[in-house]
């Protein structure tokens, strides 16, 4: 039995498109390039530039909601004109030539900009990027395809800091030195993103007619997609920044050099679960059955944070975070494509985005006012609190809502 489903696996492997794989390389590198810097930012702005804790929670919401906001604008972009890929180029250009700002500069506000214009190209690439995945898989396999990208990407996101935590032991915690080395793994992706991959041919006679950001095109996304929104919203307020994560770490006395540990414990969980969560949405009912499963790991990863006073809790805590997100947010994405139509699927990535980038931007700013008020433990309790709100408001929609608990794919 093992031997058929590890046959049936590589078998859906092989059948995902070459763009599918292209893609997901090239968020394999930028993440590489990102991680390496942004594991390291939240220690230096506390240790090097004497930053508070609220400030890094501001800075990481505003960064990410920046993100969010623009891939409203680039997703519906995309739908309108019928073209993906060259918005995903801007958007990986945009990220790769920003990072040079990051060794170069000396204050906070050199570092916000920097940030600030990085998550712009993110969200210029984001939503164009999923939609192009969207066209390139087969329906059947769309979890696959979605959970394919999103391991690939992860294993940027623990690699960058894996590689940051060596040059870091190597040079004796020389900031600038690491954040100059992750500036080549961005123009490796830039690169790819222009030579490697290939988009689909659109037909301009069914897109939209007019931009998609208006309310006659937005009422066409059907009642199951917002629905699938509202449950990602609440996902949303329930998780915020992986920066406090790493905090936490440093507080109970992990140093400073090996802080981004945190986060290539939390992607290598993140990447090994991505995948399989996306394959195993493929069943009956598998949307909602993995979400439920996402929800419950979210809440034992907060309360294992909010209790934990040595690093084996801590990092019990951050590998139960790790498959709560592989559990999660590629699965969300596929819900995305599932109950949006195909030719208003960018304008659909970007509200998505756009609200819960939102969500995410008060859930860091609660975050970083209650660890400075009451600490850590109030922070990841607080999280435990809205999580399992989330989970029982999901589990009464779904159980009055039987006709939305599963989606068949458009």
């Amino acid at each position: 039995m093992t031997e058929k489903v590890a046959k049936l696996d590589i078998e859906t492997l092989r059948n995902i498109p070459r763009g599918i794989w292209a893609l997901g390389l090239v968020s394999l590198f930028m993440d590489i390039s990102s991680e390496m810097i942004h594991a390291l930012l939240p220690v230096y702005f506390i240790t090097v530039l004497g930053t508070s804790m609220l400030t890094v929670g501001v800075i990481e919401g505003i960064a990410e909601a920046t993100a969010a906001i623009t891939k409203v604008f680039s997703g519906a972009l995309s739908d309108w004109l019928g073209k993906r890929k060259i918005l995903a180029v801007v958007g990986y250009g945009l990220a790769a030539f920003t990072k040079p700002v990051f060794p170069l500069a000396t204050t906070v506000d050199w570092f916000i900009a920097a940030r600030f214009v990085d998550r712009i190209g993110k969200g210029i690439r984001g939503a164009p990027r999923d939609a192009l995945i969207a066209d390139l898989a087969p329906p059947r396999l769309r979890g696959a395809s979605f959970g394919l990208r999103q391991s690939l990407d992860t294993i940027g996101a623990f690699a960058g800091p894996l590689l940051a935590i060596g040059l870091m032991l190597l040079t004796a915690d020389n900031f600038k030195f690491v954040f100059w080395i992750a500036v080549i793994p961005g123009f490796i992706a830039l690169t790819l993103v222009v030579t490697a991959v290939k988009e689909p041919e659109h037909s301009q006679e069914t897109g939209p007619k007019s931009f998609p950001l208006q309310r006659s095109e937005i009422r066409k996304l059907p009642g199951a997609f917002w629905f699938v929104v509202s449950v990602a919203t609440a996902f949303t307020l329930a998780r915020f920044s992986e920066a406090f994560l790493i905090l936490k770490a440093v507080k109970i006395g992990m140093p400073i050099a090996t802080a981004p540990a945190v986060m290539v414990l939390m992607n290598i969980v993140y990447a090994l679960a991505a995948y399989p969560a996306g394959v195993l949405t493929e069943g009956k009912n598998g949307r909602n059955k993995i979400l439920i499963v996402g929800l419950l790991l979210l809440i034992l990863a907060d309360l294992t944070l909010a209790l934990g006073t040595n690093l084996w809790t801590v990092g019990l805590g951050v590998i139960l975070w790790g498959l709560h997100m592989g559990f999660t947010q590629g699965v969300l994405s596929t819900l995305v494509a599932d109950t949006s139509p195909a030719t208003l699927r960018g304008t659909a990535f970007g509200i998505f985005n756009l609200i819960t980038g939102g969500a995410l931007l008060v859930a860091s700013m609660l975050a970083g006012g209650l660890w400075e008020e009451s600490g850590p433990e109030a922070t990841f309790l607080a999280g435990a609190g809205f999580a399992t709100i989330s989970l029982l408001g999901m589990l009464i929609v779904l159980k009055h809502n039987a006709q939305r608990t599963e989606v068949t794919p458009q």
